[in-house]
């Protein structure tokens, strides 16, 4: 029988083994954005052991275009019902449905070296998180790492939400971050390290920094300025900034520009939209504003994913 560790080594896969039927699959491949796929199996053979997490660090000195980070989890015991119009019953079976079942969720995450270094940019590398976001630690790695409550609770949010189309893609996009986030920290000394603003150590003040995330990602195509967004969870600028950098490694204007170019270009790759329409979706005063963002942000021209596929 395949363990977690074995199932993440060939993760890539469309099948993993001969005894695990896959039940649900999606998957992203977007050129220049968030690559991933979610893979959702039921085996034959009870599998009872831990959830695994990998990280595979792939670096190559003479050809840093080919440089990329993998996340790969594989998370046993969930489960799963084939009748959707059954939800409602109390798990006893009925005359379609077998019943729920326990699942193997495999999933991968694939970061290219120009999709991370929006977050070292201008950075001081100080740690090895920091070298490996920028692709400056010397050489490739595997680590493998336990699966913690966040982490378990981020992954299940991706097959356990309401969402469909467009926001969707906004709502994957947020919690691939998450995951990149607490994967990362697996890379730091066990011992937990403290937060350097004060504040943040107060719990009420930790949960409005992630009020406000969500409230930028509502605002996706209605763009929310600082101090608009500091009166909605009820904080001040300066806290705001400080925490939200220190929290998501990121400030809020790099962070909310990412999530619209990741978002534009799945409007423009996955739906078809065109340029004009997405500009319009969120919120660009006008096509060329849009364009030049886009451009800065992803080193391509919007209509590059408007070609022929």
């Amino acid at each position: 029988m395949l363990k977690p560790l074995d199932i993440l080594k060939v993760a890539n896969q469309t099948t993993v083994d001969a005894s695990m039927d896959l039940l649900y699959e999606k998957e992203q491949n977007i050129p220049g954005s968030l690559q991933y796929s979610i893979r959702r199996y039921y085996s034959h053979n009870l599998m009872a052991s831990e959830d695994t997490g990998m990280m595979v660090y792939h670096f190559h000195t003479n050809q840093p275009e080919k440089n990329y980070l993998e996340l790969r989890y594989c998370s046993t015991g969930n489960r799963y019902c084939e009748e959707r119009n059954c939800a409602k019953c109390s798990e006893l079976p009925t005359a379609n449905c077998k019943g729920k079942i326990q699942t193997v969720d495999v999933f991968t995450f694939h970061f290219t070296h120009t999709f991370l270094s929006q977050f070292t940019h201008n950075v001081k590398l100080s740690n090895r998180k920091d070298e490996v976001l920028a692709f400056k630690h010397p050489s490739s790695f595997t680590k493998i790492f336990p699966v913690c409550a966040r982490k378990r609770t981020a992954l299940d949010s991706f097959l356990n939400h309401s969402y469909s189309g467009s926001l969707e893609n906004i709502f994957v996009n947020a919690k691939i971050h998450e995951i990149l986030l607490y994967s990362l920290e697996c890379l730091v000394d066990e011992k937990e390290e403290g937060f350097s603003c004060k504040f943040l150590a107060n719990d009420l003040d930790r949960e409005k920094i992630l009020h406000a995330r969500e409230v930028l990602l509502q605002h996706i195509g209605d763009p929310i300025t600082i101090k608009e967004l500091s009166r909605k969870v009820a904080i001040n600028e300066c806290y705001l900034k400080k925490g939200f950098k220190e929290i998501f490694g990121t400030t809020i204007f790099d962070f909310y520009q990412q999530q619209r170019m990741e978002h534009a270009k799945y409007l423009l790759y996955e739906k078809s939209l065109s340029v004009t329409d997405v500009s319009a979706l969120l919120g660009y005063s006008s096509i060329s504003h849009f364009s030049t963002a886009f451009k800065k942000h992803t080193g391509l021209k919007p209509c590059d994913l408007l070609m022929p596929r």
